[in-house]
């Protein structure tokens, strides 16, 4: 019973950080001045133009294979890394010039999806994934 909560925690886990990157990494690409080139040059971040592909490819990409499962725990790096500098770009400016509470309003979102993709870094994809089907291990109890 114990393996089976931690299986589907794991997946609900999946599902948000894996939704929610898939559909941001989509919208820098469909919105690109207001959510990527014209974003990432707003808040003074260097190369905006690289980065405005590079960063929706793997937020798009890492969310896509997170949802299936798949390489979760080398998927969950670079969104991780990202969750890191959204944080150190925009968040910590707020906190800086806004306060605390601001910040923390601000920041809600970018806690989470750090804190899930560390989660899922550290404890894989679980057993509803395709890492589990691919390993071999789908016999296992719970």
């Amino acid at each position: 019973m114990k393996n089976s909560k931690i299986n589907i925690s794991l997946l609900l886990v999946r599902l948000i950080v894996g939704f929610v990157f898939l559909s941001e990494g989509i919208q820098k690409f469909l919105f690109q001045d207001t959510l990527g080139i014209g974003r990432f040059a707003k808040i003074g971040l260097p190369f905006p133009h690289f980065l405005g592909y590079f960063v929706p490819t793997f937020e798009a990409g890492c969310g896509a294979l997170i949802l299936a499962g798949l390489l979760t725990r080398l998927a969950s790096i670079p969104l991780a890394i990202i969750m890191l500098v959204a944080i150190a770009s925009t968040k910590i400016p707020i906190l800086m010039n806004e306060g605390f509470w601001k910040m923390a309003h601000e920041a809600r979102t970018d806690w989470a999806m750090l804190l899930g993709s560390i989660i899922l870094l550290i404890a894989g994809a679980g057993k509803y994934s395709l890492d589990h089907y691919l390993s071999g291990k789908k016999k296992s109890t719970n």
